[in-house]
């Protein structure tokens, strides 16, 4: 395709969205110029089961459950005026007790005020929540936020190393919908137990967002802790970040919510537009139908051309691949659908992995993300009329040309700045594209099977380690290989596991577990002394 013809699908391609101060121009995809015609149909049924999910239709049918995410930053539209009322007041209980926090009418047992939020959560209970602390944040911000997302010992510890003058000043947050969630318990308990060493009282500094009635609540009631907030049982962890699990902590840090809430509202509008030029959500839909069904390119790069959304992608990966990822459609077919979320920035993935998306594998296609404003004050010109953000443009383009040439596939998005209201832009400008595409392909974007059955798995490890650590116990002062102890214990088919949990109970002091020098994993042997 000549340079001329390419302007003109720009032109007839290009998605402008003045409202939201957002463009999508999916022009160097290379559909047919018929495709999105072929997908007039499907795309009207798209529309039809969006609005019926708004509407409270039960989307989550795994666990009968509505979805409405939409509702949480246009409360009018809950199907009843109890939830509208729920997400009010939480809206505004969010904003009353940052505002005490912020002035310290609430404050610490031994500090004027609180300072630092650290937020204990995993998955839809962090990410979202960290993406937009690190997209917004500024140096000047009254709170500083940290995170504890996984249950590794060592990540815990960094953390309360960066805190530890700090901890009489953190206010922690912790956040599991069910309640239940060992991650998140995990953490929870390391950190009130680093507060009892300093001599402090975790209650007094200490916040639960959970399902009312859940484990978590039910012990911050009993604790006293400082306050609850609620998640309610429609709000899917992926979708969570504009309810009290994002808005809470990136209050706090001092970001608008408010702003954030108008941008998701504002995109929501453009986005239920029936005509699927006008809409960029639908095309971001279709252009994921082609390259997956059509090209077979099952990896979508982002690729941000600004710090401040590097962790986008990250994002990302939970809202589409666990909406997305999954085996079977809705009527039961096998399908193993997906996409493949990874991404970088720009221009670092220059000097990264760009190399590879020209001349390697052609099995993905890339979006592009562009903000106009560069900084707020003026810049500087690094050579003649030339600054850093010039550079940075030229690289997003030239990048994107580079790929075109070389037949790789691209969608460019371009915000007009970047704040509070794009940001929430582009949440829901994901959420809703995350929700068509499920439907043009026929799967459940609401379930998660799979996590639910990885959550399942730890189980019996962890029931092999208590009944082998039962067995060396009861044997102390003798030594066993992994197979006599697999025997020992009845379980001579499990003999791997046992030597994986035995080799990590006998590489740390929390279980007195020796293990005898041996070149050999098959025939070292284990004893507890």
């Amino acid at each position: 395709m000549n340079e001329l013809d390419l302007w003109r699908r720009y032109q007839k391609y290009l998605c402008i969205c003045p409202t939201i101060g957002l463009q999508v121009d999916i022009s160097r995809m290379l559909f047919p110029d018929d495709f999105l015609d072929t997908l007039g149909e499907r795309m009207s049924r798209a529309f039809s089961a969006m609005t019926e999910l708004e509407r409270g239709a039960e989307a989550n049918v795994d666990e009968h459950r509505r979805v409405g995410h939409y509702w949480l930053r246009t409360p009018e539209l809950a199907p009843n005026p109890d939830i509208r009322a729920d997400i009010e007041q939480t809206i505004a209980s969010v904003k009353q007790f940052t505002k005490n926090i912020h002035e310290h009418k609430m404050v610490p047992e031994r500090s004027d005020g609180f300072f630092v939020v650290l937020v204990i959560g995993i998955g839809g209970s962090a990410l979202g929540a960290q993406f937009v602390c690190d997209a917004l944040g500024r140096g000047d911000d009254p709170m500083v936020v940290r995170f504890i997302d996984n249950t590794d010992p060592d990540g815990i510890d960094r953390i309360l190393e960066e805190l530890d003058e700090s901890l009489d000043q953190t206010l922690t947050i912790v956040i599991s919908k069910s309640g239940d969630t060992k991650e998140t318990r995990n953490g929870m308990l390391e950190i009130a137990a680093a507060y009892r060493r300093a001599g402090l009282n975790f209650a007094k500094h200490a916040i639960a967002i959970s399902l009312d009635g859940s484990s978590l609540h039910q012990r911050a009631v009993a604790e006293h802790w400082l306050a609850t907030f609620p998640v309610w049982d429609w709000v899917g962890g992926r979708t969570s970040v504009l309810s009290a699990v994002g808005l809470l902590p990136t209050a706090l840090q001092g970001i608008n919510i408010f702003a954030l809430l108008s941008g998701a509202r504002d995109c929501d509008v453009v986005t239920r537009n029936p005509h699927m030029l006008e809409n960029p959500a639908a095309l971001l839909a279709a252009m994921w139908h082609f390259a997956r069904e059509s090209c077979d390119k099952r990896n979508m790069v982002i690729l941000p051309y600004r710090d401040r959304l590097s962790l986008f992608s990250r994002y990302l990966q939970q809202l589409v691949m666990e909406s997305i990822g999954k085996e079977r459609s809705r009527t039961g077919q096998i399908v193993h659908q997906g996409l493949a979320v990874y991404g970088n920035k720009g221009s670092t993935d220059q000097h990264a992995f760009v190399q590879q998306l020209r001349d390697g594998v052609n099995d993905f296609f890339v979006t592009f993300i562009e903000v106009l404003r560069d900084r707020q004050e003026k810049s500087m010109m690094v050579e003649d009329s030339v600054s850093a953000g010039d550079y940075l443009h030229g690289f997003l383009y030239s990048t994107r040309e580079a790929l075109y040439k070389n037949g790789r596939q691209s969608i460019t998005m371009i915000l007009n700045e970047l704040d509070a209201r794009s940001v929430g832009v582009l949440i829901a400008l994901f959420e809703r594209a995350v929700g068509l595409y499920a439907e043009l392909i026929d799967v459940n974007a609401y379930d998660q099977p799979g996590i639910e059955a990885c959550k399942k798995a730890a189980g019996p490890v962890l029931e092999l380690q208590r009944r082998a650590l039962l067995y060396l116990r009861a044997h102390r002062g003798n030594a066993f290989t992994v197979e006599a102890i697999a025997a020992g214990i009845g379980e001579p088919d499990s003999a791997e596991t046992i030597l994986h949990v035995l080799d990590h109970a006998a590489a740390n002091p929390d279980h007195e577990i020796k293990l005898s020098p041996d070149a050999n994993p098959f025939t070292a042997r284990y004893s507890m002394s």
